[in-house]
C-alpha cells in the first residue's frame, strides 16, 4: 500500500466510493498511512501486519461492528483462531449492509502444504459465511480469492487445467461457501469470458491481455437484486509500477457504491 498510495488516492478522489476494500497491504497497523486518506475524506479501518497479508476498509462513514479474523465471529473455534494469526478477514457494517473483506491464501501449487492450508482456510471460510448468513444481515463478500471459479475466468483453461487457483477442490470448496444464497455480481452483467482482473508479471500477461479474474464480489439475494452494475477498472493495472490486481466494482441502487 505504502507503494502505491498515491495511485489509492487517487482512485478514491476519482471515483469516490463508498466503500474501498484492500487486500495485501502489507503494513503493520501502527505504519498504516491514515493522513492521506483522511485528508480526501476517508478513515480505514485496518488489521495489518508487516510484509505480510494485511487488510483494510477504507469509508467515508465510519463502519459499525468491525470484526477482525475468522475468530471475530468464531472465537470459539480453535482452527478460526489459529488460521486468523495471518490477517486475511476484515469485516464492518455500512447502515445494514454487512462489508466482508478477504484475502484468500494463494496455494502455491496443487499437493503442496500451502496448497493445504488454502482449502483449510476456506473450509474455516464456509463456517463463518455460514455463521454470518445465520444473522440475517445483507452480506456483501469482496476480495482476492485467488481461484478462478470457471474456464470462461482464464485466458487458456486447457493450459492451466488443474493447476493451483484453478483446480476442482478449490473450485468446489469456493461453491460450498457461497451456497445458495451469495452471487456473483459481476457475472449477472457480464456473462462472456475474456475479463480478467489480473495479470502476472512474470509472463508480461499485461502487455499479452492474458489475465485471470480472482476478484469477486458477492452478494446475498437481496443486493444482488438491487445491483445496477458491476465492472473491473483496467486503468490502474497500466500505471507505472502498479498492482498486478484491477479494481472490481459494485454499483448498488441501495446507494452504497462498494469499491474493492
Amino acid at each position: 500500500l505504502r507503494v502505491r498510495l498515491e495511485q489509492v488516492v487517487h482512485w478514491l478522489e476519482t471515483h469516490q466510493p463508498d466503500v474501498l476494500c484492500l487486500q495485501e497491504t502489507k503494513v503493520a497497523d501502527d505504519l498504516f498511512p491514515h493522513d492521506p486518506l483522511n485528508a480526501v475524506g476517508y478513515r480505514a479501518a485496518v488489521s495489518g501486519q508487516k510484509a505480510y497479508n494485511g487488510m483494510a476498509l477504507v469509508s467515508r462513514q465510519p463502519l459499525e461492528d468491525l470484526r477482525i479474523g475468522f475468530d471475530g465471529l468464531l472465537e470459539e473455534d480453535g482452527e478460526a483462531v489459529a488460521l486468523s494469526e495471518q490477517k486475511r478477514v476484515i469485516s464492518g457494517r455500512l447502515g445494514p449492509v454487512r462489508i466482508l473483506n478477504l484475502y484468500v491464501p494463494n496455494g502455491a501449487s496443487v499437493g503442496s502444504e500451502s496448497y493445504s492450508y488454502k482449502l483449510a482456510w476456506l473450509d474455516c471460510l464456509g463456517r463463518y459465511v455460514a455463521t454470518q448468513l445465520e444473522q440475517g444481515e445483507p452480506l456483501c463478500m469482496v476480495g482476492d480469492f485467488n481461484i478462478a471459479p470457471e474456464d470462461r475466468d482464464l485466458h487458456d483453461p486447457q493450459q492451466f487445467k488443474g493447476h493451483v487457483m484453478a483446480s476442482d477442490q478449490e473450485r468446489e470448496a469456493l461453491q460450498v461457501v457461497l451456497g445458495q444464497e451469495l452471487k456473483d455480481v459481476f457475472r449477472r452483467f457480464h456473462g462472456e469470458s475474456g475479463h480478467w482482473s489480473w495479470w502476472d508479471y512474470r509472463s508480461g500477461g499485461w502487455r499479452r491481455n492474458q489475465g485471470w479474474r480472482l476478484d469477486h464480489i458477492y452478494l446475498t439475494r437481496y443486493l444482488h437484486h438491487t445491483a445496477k452494475d458491476c465492472w473491473i477498472d483496467r486503468q490502474p493495472r497500466g500505471l507505472p509500477r502498479p498492482s498486478d490486481h484491477a479494481p472490481v466494482v459494485v454499483d448498488l441502487a441501495t446507494g452504497a457504491a462498494m469499491g474493492r
